[in-house]
């Protein structure tokens, strides 16, 4: 039997004791039996609801900036408690335990499902791009993609609060994303690609680094009477040396690869630099790896990509 556990849910905190069943050799077992999860795996006196774990997570899903500490604070606040430090570890140790069941739940129903076979997410994500019906015509292109980088996601390397580096060893287990030695096989697959020589452009360069502005027009400039280039105008486009991020990030943002229905393929880290060749060319060797080589891709400096 449980005796005096303390029961925390989003709009409810009491104290209650808990009868287990025949069958149950742990606490938890009881605890989840009744709707709730301990703080702790063998002895716990505080447990929290699985229904404000399953909130937190869809919360935090939304938000990823919605963090366990301001969690635990909410749930003060509705419960009209002081906040204290401990109660984010108790929550994180409880959330951590609910995870872990959430996955390896879905993972046995994936393979009760056959859906764990290699590739099957790709091959099966997108039912418009993927699915062929009997004695479709064939298209153009087997598949579609969209690519891009965005350096939104940043994440600062540890060593900055003064304390020793910190390699986080945990990997994804999620087949969306590209591990960092995938990519890290192509970084040499391009050579440098030099400044353009003109002064002009060198000039527009530099502004556009300064002033934070993606594209800019050159200044003089006639319509008509200039020749188009993107790659000397679109940063993205530009040489590699310019593509280098503030030393203080780990992690300088993501590269995303969508379908044309706006479903989410692959993703790789960007790593301690922009947006440079070997993260689409990762991308793009796994998807003609599933797809075939017949594909599609869209990609905002596509011009400059085409000759990689």
């Amino acid at each position: 039997a449980l005796d005096n556990i303390e029961l925390v849910d989003i709009f409810s905190r009491q104290q209650t004791s808990f009868q287990g069943q025949p069958t149950h050799q742990y606490p938890n077992e009881t605890l989840i039996y009744n709707g709730y999860l301990g703080c702790s795996p063998l002895y716990p006196n505080v447990a929290i609801s699985l229904r404000t774990l399953a909130a937190y997570r869809q919360a935090h899903r939304t938000c990823p900036r919605f963090s366990i500490q301001a969690q635990c604070k909410m749930l003060c606040y509705l419960h009209n408690l002081p906040y204290r430090s401990y109660l984010k570890s108790q929550f994180s140790a409880a959330y951590d335990a609910y995870l872990e069941i959430i996955y390896r739940v879905d993972r046995m129903l994936r393979a009760t499902l056959k859906h764990d076979s290699p590739n099957w997410r790709l091959l099966n994500s997108c039912p418009a791009c993927t699915y062929k019906l009997q004695d479709e015509p064939p298209l153009e292109f087997d598949w579609f993609a969209a690519i891009d980088g965005n350096n939104s996601l940043k994440r600062w390397a540890s060593w900055i609060y003064g304390s020793l580096p910190q390699e986080d060893m945990r990997q994804a287990r999620s087949d969306y994303w590209v591990t960092s030695e995938a990519v890290d096989k192509f970084q040499d697959e391009v050579k440098t690609r030099m400044a353009p020589a003109t002064q002009s452009h060198v000039n527009l360069a530099t502004r556009s680094s300064q002033d934070g502005d993606d594209w800019e027009d050159s200044p003089n400039e006639k319509a008509g009477t200039a020749s188009f280039s993107c790659a000397d105008r679109w940063r993205n486009a530009g040489p590699e040396q310019r593509k280098k991020m503030f030393a203080v990030f780990d992690e300088s943002g993501i590269f995303v690869a969508s379908c044309r229905h706006r479903f989410v393929l692959l993703v790789c880290d960007m790593v301690r630099s922009g947006e440079l060749a070997k993260y689409p060319l990762a991308i793009l060797d796994r998807l003609m790896d599933v797809y075939g080589t017949n594909g599609a891709c869209a990609y905002d400096i596509g011009c400059a990509f085409a000759k990689t």
